[in-house]
């Protein structure tokens, strides 16, 4: 599903970037360089143990009944009358619920509303509907969801695109999952980067993975080296004083990692750097289900330079 930037960012910030020009070569100041890791490369006991620890609540997380892995049925809608339901015959057939759920009204104004079938049992917000305006995700206190017992329908919207969603907390890929494969901790790549603010934020156009665009912040660059080269990393950060949010590829995307991107949070700069684990190196949710559309890594952050760390490819089934 197509979901705004904040759905990513840590802080709840918009996972939006908008068009920018390349970010230029920085230049070199005088206290860059090769970028050392933020600790030594040892095999500290207590660093392994905090990534270990790390990724047990990344799964955890996962394995919530209304996480990433819930989503079984996605689609567009166009502006029209559409019959909702599971029956075969219906416009939009959800994986789940009774044969007719109702119809979804989306108007050339972008209004939405959903009329329920007759016995439909509907809910939102625990309150059974008969005819209701909805809510995109972008609107305050959307998305409106329509219940079917624990199973829910709504709407999103990413530009001018409106789709619908289905989330159920018995979705079998909750029931599969069965954790994320990693490459084995590297302390190498807890790397301490040069953060090099712009003047002005700037802005960038994220293509996600459904090839709509989304615009973000980036306020800055980090700055590192590795293997005697100098590389620079674009983050979203849709305020000040939010977490760092990038979005990144390399040599190992689209074999032994997601191909589209990972995604990697860091705390805000202090003492002009910022902390890079990549050990740390995400899925991003659209390589967990293929219901959800994120944003790609922009060509800024397309490293030329193999980072054996973090998550692989999640073997996902569908």
């Amino acid at each position: 599903m197509p979901l705004p930037i904040r759905s990513f960012l840590p802080a709840g910030a918009l996972f939006l970037l908008a068009a920018c020009s390349p970010a230029p070569e920085p230049a070199a100041p005088p206290s860059v360089v090769a970028a050392a890791p933020a600790a030594s490369t040892a095999a500290d006991p207590a660093y392994l143990a905090s990534i270990e620890q790390w990724r047990r609540e990344r799964e955890d997380a996962l394995r919530k009944p209304n996480g990433w892995l819930s989503f079984t049925g996605s689609g567009q809608v166009a502006v029209g009358a559409h019959r909702v339901g599971s029956a075969p015959g219906n416009d939009i057939v959800v994986p789940g619920g009774p044969a007719e759920w109702g119809v979804l009204h989306l108007q050339s104004s972008g209004a939405l509303r959903f009329e329920a079938a007759p016995g439909a049992g509907l809910e939102v917000d625990g309150k059974p509907i008969g005819s209701v305006p909805l809510k995109t995700q972008l609107e305050p206190g959307g998305p409106t969801g329509i219940y079917a017992g624990r199973q829910r329908f709504y709407v999103v919207r990413t530009g001018e695109v409106h789709g619908w969603r289905f989330r159920d907390p018995e979705a079998p890929a909750l029931k599969a999952f069965a954790g994320v494969p990693h490459f084995p901790v590297d302390p190498s790549w807890r790397i301490r980067a040069q953060w090099q603010p712009f003047p002005e934020p700037r802005q960038l156009d994220l293509v996600t993975s459904n090839g709509t665009l989304e615009p973000a912040r980036i306020p800055g660059q980090a700055v590192f080296e590795r293997d005697g080269r100098r590389f620079a990393l674009l983050p979203v950060q849709e305020k000040e004083g939010e977490d760092l949010f990038f979005i990144l590829a390399d040599r190992t995307s689209g074999r032994e990692t997601y191909g589209g991107a990972r995604f990697l949070y860091a705390a805000p700069a202090m003492d002009g750097t910022v902390e890079l684990d990549f050990n740390k190196a995400q899925n991003p949710p659209c390589a967990l289900n293929g219901h959800v559309v994120c944003p790609l890594a922009p060509p800024e952050n397309r490293l030329d330079l193999v980072v054996a760390a973090g998550e692989k490819t999640y073997p996902r089934a569908h």
